[in-house]
């Protein structure tokens, strides 16, 4: 009677519990890097915040290309996005929000983060606000997150 309790626990355990928690770890892989990719645009958006200009820079990799708002050719390298960010300096204190967005997950090592933002900066001591569409494409190398592209435009005035 007992080798039989126990065989019935192992066959439950085999036919029931590790599919189950295998299926779980599957469903829950894909939101790994969308985690990762996330915390890298949370990142962004507090060292935009703060103006820091490094701290932005270093979230992309040395590759990256770029189009932001105000840019009028294909930024890509790292001494491009430090003078594309220069302008930070100056309007603050500075703000940026991701609003409505979606994320893509392409596989383990690549996420497309794409939505709706808002930067904002004060002038002359009152606060605007500059609605935009944003794309991030980030790729996971080594360790660690790093935006490979970046796109910025504004949203239509009509």
């Amino acid at each position: 009677m007992k080798n039989r309790k126990v065989r019935h626990l192992r066959r439950w355990w085999a036919c029931v519990l590790l599919p189950s928690m295998y299926l779980s770890a599957c469903q829950s892989e894909p939101s790994r890097p969308a985690d990762g990719a996330m915390q890298v645009i949370a990142q962004w958006a507090k060292a935009f915040d703060e103006s820091n200009i490094d701290a932005i820079v270093s979230l992309y990799a040395p590759d990256a290309s770029f189009f932001g708002t105000g840019s009028k050719t294909l930024v890509s390298t790292p001494e491009q996005i430090r003078t594309y960010f220069g302008g930070l300096q100056k309007d603050k204190p500075r703000g940026a929000k991701l609003l409505e967005h979606s994320v893509k997950v392409i596989s383990d090592k690549v996420v497309i983060v794409t939505g709706m933002d808002q930067v904002s900066g004060t002038k002359d001591g009152n606060v605007y606000h500059a609605d935009g569409r944003v794309s991030f494409v980030l790729e996971k190398r080594g360790t660690g997150w790093q935006i490979v592209h970046f796109h910025r435009s504004a949203v239509p005035s009509t």
